[in-house]
């Protein structure tokens, strides 16, 4: 198994940020996303990666903002490798053979667009933090209220939601995201902005979901994050991948209880049954995890995309 990349530095580039995941580079008029094997759980970094695991996110994002783009615009220009060079260069950076070794399969060129400051999450299932919050809320015996979204009482966890449901969430620079109501959205971005991107969100959900499920992967959630460019609303970051949803395979699904996914689930509960107390340094994960980890994102691609990770 190829080592993993953790860190990137292209030199002659100015880093226009750098997340738990993705190094990001500024090259004037655009930005060069490199997804890292970067692997983060309960908000820290893990000081060993996952082989392939940048190369499974730039990929199958590539194959969603090409899909979806009839739906919205997305900030996707290109992940071919020699044109991204020609930019590289164009800007004073060095694209040799080195670094485009490390760029290989994991970077893509795309516009700038100003970050609307939410994310827009989309939940077709009882799962995840919802999950927790209806139980919280007395909702295994009675009709709830969460966020200002109404929900029967009585559902199973992981049990499909009698509609898809929009729940915005801040964006937190440290710690979790936090679930807010539509109004709440509506206050910091406009409630016009938050309507168009709940009607954008729950279309592309609708959408993936679809096709996603021909190929017996249920899309339980997913997030989405939009920008504007140029006034037009535009789908950013990256677009239905293992870190940003949950997938589930649709061969064995049974509501009820919670399901085997496709993501870094595996890697949660080995830290929860380590006994780290999720207190910086996090704990390097054993090569099974890795392993493990590193296949379920490649079948999650194979499974979506029809073909293996090349």
């Amino acid at each position: 198994m190829m080592p993993p990349v953790l860190e990137t530095k292209l030199p002659g580039l100015s880093l226009f940020a750098r997340g738990k995941v993705r190094d990001v580079y500024d090259l004037g008029e655009t930005l060069l996303l490199v997804t890292t094997d970067r692997i983060s759980a309960f908000d820290a970094v893990m000081p060993n990666g996952i082989p392939h695991k940048g190369r499974v996110l730039t990929q199958l994002s590539r194959h969603w903002f090409r899909f979806l783009r009839h739906v919205v615009a997305t900030h996707y220009i290109t992940c071919d490798e020699e044109y991204i060079a020609d930019r590289i260069r164009e800007r004073g950076g060095t694209a040799d053979e080195n670094t485009r070794n490390v760029l290989q399969g994991r970077s893509m060129l795309g516009v700038k667009a100003a970050a609307f400051p939410i994310e827009c999450v989309v939940r077709g299932y009882l799962a995840g933090s919802l999950w927790k919050e209806y139980v919280e809320a007395g909702g295994t015996g009675h009709g709830v209220n969460l966020h200002g979204i109404e929900l029967p009482g009585g559902l199973r966890e992981s049990e499909q939601l009698p509609h898809p449901i929009f729940t915005p969430a801040t964006k937190a620079e440290s710690g979790h995201d936090e679930n807010i109501s539509f109004d709440s959205a509506a206050d910091i971005i406009g409630e016009e902005t938050v309507r168009q991107l709940q009607k954008l969100s729950l279309e592309l959900y609708d959408t993936a979901a679809r096709s996603a499920l021909k190929h017996g992967i249920i899309i339980a959630d997913t997030k989405f994050e939009f920008g504007r460019h140029r006034d037009t609303i535009t789908l950013i970051d990256e677009a239905l991948t293992p870190d940003s949803s949950r997938f589930w395979d649709a061969t064995i699904y049974q509501p009820g209880r919670s399901q085997p996914s496709y993501d870094k689930q595996f890697v949660r509960d080995w830290l929860l049954a380590s006994g780290w107390n999720k207190e910086p340094p996090a704990p390097s994960l054993p090569e099974d995890v890795v392993q493990h980890t590193s296949d379920s994102y490649r079948e999650a691609y194979r499974r979506i995309v029809g073909r293996p990770l090349l």
